[in-house]
């Protein structure tokens, strides 16, 4: 039940002793809605190999999303936010995710809000560093913000309090 989403195709050169030597660089999220989501990148000679490869890359990326209600001002117990606040940095791009009451909205730019969307998430205030126009860049930094969600570690009680069903 894996949905999928081309973010960017980018044509890409290199040069060779015959001449220039065209790619396509593809980058594709997947996601179930509902707390799973994956990020991956491909090239090829042709825009439909390069699609397969990414999503392939993207199932095998595949990590599960913490998902609660951790906004002081919404106490509502759904899981719609990130729990807590959380960093998530790829070379010059930095981004933080904080949790936001319920009928925010995805407070994020358009890379972000598919790869939230496709994560389950429907609400996230954000705050973004660096050149946030590079795609690849951005898009990882995300992935990157949501990977860190899993690694911190709390216990049962602090998740319950948090409003995170993990």
């Amino acid at each position: 039940d894996l949905e999928e989403e081309v973010m960017d195709v980018n044509l890409v050169q290199r040069m060779h002793k015959s001449g220039r030597k065209v790619n396509f660089r593809v980058i594709v999220a997947v996601g179930n809605k509902d707390g799973y989501v994956g990020l991956g990148q491909g090239k090829a000679k042709e825009v439909g190999p390069a699609i397969r490869k990414a999503v392939d890359n993207a199932k095998y990326n595949i990590i599960k999303v913490r998902r609660g209600c951790g906004d002081w001002g919404c106490v509502c117990g759904r899981e719609h936010t990130v729990p807590f606040k959380v960093q998530g940095k790829t070379s010059s791009v930095s981004v933080n995710l904080m949790p936001a009451p319920a009928g925010v909205g995805l407070v994020i730019g358009d890379v972000g809000k598919t790869i939230l969307k496709l994560a389950g998430i429907h609400d996230v205030w954000s705050q973004s560093f660096g050149q946030t126009q590079t795609t690849v860049n951005f898009a990882n930094a995300v992935f990157n913000a949501l990977k860190t969600l899993s690694e911190v570690k709390a216990t049962q009680e602090d998740l319950k309090k948090m409003g995170v069903n993990y």
